[in-house]
């Protein structure tokens, strides 16, 4: 099994780019089903969740390539409306899929996403949306079949609760849809934005992205076209944090201040100086960390739940006793009894955190279980004592392209290999 052996208690120092951002990829790659010629990614990450999604795009008929951060995926003649179970299971956003093939062939067969677990991730409101646009969905063991027999048209959705992916899947399947979908208590977050406009660019006749309230009208067809991904807000928190956790300073490029100000602000009230740019975010740490006010996840624009097991680490080394919340996901704690590993005080009941700092963290043996809860272990073994051997990166990879090469250039001691 593949792994990181990290020998902390260096400062980073330097600068460091964020790669395009995931969830901005992944929907834009499932939007290039819905159009009649070629695309062009650029800035499209080298990730295991692409590669998967080009395998769904290829299973479906489209020509895909992705070379050097650069996404080609000609969807002239898509030839099927089948994704076996063995690629749903790849990832979480190969439920987007469901939208873009009914908008583009008034069908599809599919089964349940998979991914990180999290918890529950129902797709029901995908599943209620689509219906109210006249799709038919049988179920019957796990497997959905979906079909248009009077046409997908345009309709009023109201989502009870603001979902990116319910979100994402409505806008695919009405960009082609028959007259205006109106989505009401929309998501509001900047990949959101980057599918609207990518569609945008293909022809697509969309409004009010970034509000609660997205008006799609449908248009007969999409046009290929040359776009490029928005930064990794998430990747990027990653870097502030992993900075904040070693202390010393760092410029982060390819960033969006504007888009991470609830992180940002927690890490200045824990102590660090950070100073943000168009396109850059520079942050220093020479002080302590101290404790800061309780932080509860909300979706954007509040704090990201993403970003939650990565400021946990944070607080874990602050000074006093901070409180998180989570109210998005109930298994966003799977990070914290490794950190306690590394001798971090944390005592977690349901969906709060209650964190007592300490002066250090120390190298052991821990697991990643989830993405994130990688992600914000390799920052902590980053700044801890000793060294730490971290399993189960595979779940890094689908995320970070090649953090510990990235972490290495601005100081960072880590290295992959088996353990």
């Amino acid at each position: 099994m593949q792994g990181f052996v990290i020998e902390g208690g260096t400062e980073l120092k330097g600068e460091i780019m964020t790669s395009g951002s995931k969830n901005a990829a992944l929907p834009i790659m499932a939007a290039c089903l819905l159009v009649n010629g070629e695309v062009r990614l650029d800035g499209c990450p080298c990730l295991s969740d692409v590669y998967s999604s080009v395998r769904i795009l290829s299973c479906l008929g489209c020509r895909c390539e992705l070379r050097g951060g650069v996404l080609t995926a000609d969807a002239k003649a898509p030839t099927s409306d089948y994704i076996p179970d063995r690629l749903m299971r790849l990832m979480r956003s190969s439920s987007l899929y469901l939208g873009a093939c009914i908008g583009r062939l008034g069908s599809c067969t599919l089964s349940y996403p998979g991914g990180c677990e999290l918890g529950a991730r129902p797709i029901d409101l995908h599943l209620a949306a689509l219906e109210k646009m006249g799709v038919h969905i049988n179920e019957s063991r796990g497997v959905l079949e979906c079909s248009c027999p009077n046409g997908l048209h345009g309709a009023g959705v109201s989502l009870s609760f603001p979902s990116v992916g319910a979100t994402e899947n409505v806008m695919l399947a009405a960009a082609l849809a028959k007259g205006e979908t109106v989505i009401y208590n929309a998501a509001r977050e900047p990949e959101i934005a980057d599918l609207a406009r990518f569609l945008r660019c293909c022809g697509a006749n969309i409004t009010g992205e970034g509000t609660s309230v997205i008006r799609i009208s449908g248009v007969k067809a999409l046009h290929g076209c040359e776009y490029k991904v928005m930064p990794d807000r998430i990747v990027a928190a990653t870097y502030l944090c992993t900075a904040a956790l070693a202390g010393g300073e760092l410029m982060v490029t390819n960033s969006r201040a504007c888009e991470l100000r609830p992180v940002i602000d927690v890490l200045c009230e824990a102590g660090c100086d950070i100073y943000g740019y168009d396109d850059r975010i520079y942050i220093s740490r020479k002080r302590p960390l101290k404790a800061v006010k309780t932080i509860r996840t909300m979706p954007y624009p509040g704090f990201p739940t993403d970003a939650q097991p990565l400021i946990t680490a944070v607080l874990a080394r602050a000074r006093g006793v901070s409180v998180v919340a989570e109210n998005i996901f109930e298994n966003r704690f799977r990070a914290n009894p490794e950190l306690v590993r590394m001798g971090a005080r944390i005592r977690t009941e349901g969906r709060i955190a209650v964190i007592e700092g300490t002066d250090r963290l120390y190298g052991a043996r821990v697991m990643a279980s989830d993405l994130r809860a990688g992600a914000a272990l390799t920052a902590a073994a980053v700044s801890a004592q000793g060294i730490t051997e971290l399993g189960g990166i595979e779940y890094i990879d689908r995320g970070y392209e090649r953090l510990e090469k990235a972490l290495s250039s601005v100081g960072a001691r880590i290295t992959r290999t088996k353990i």
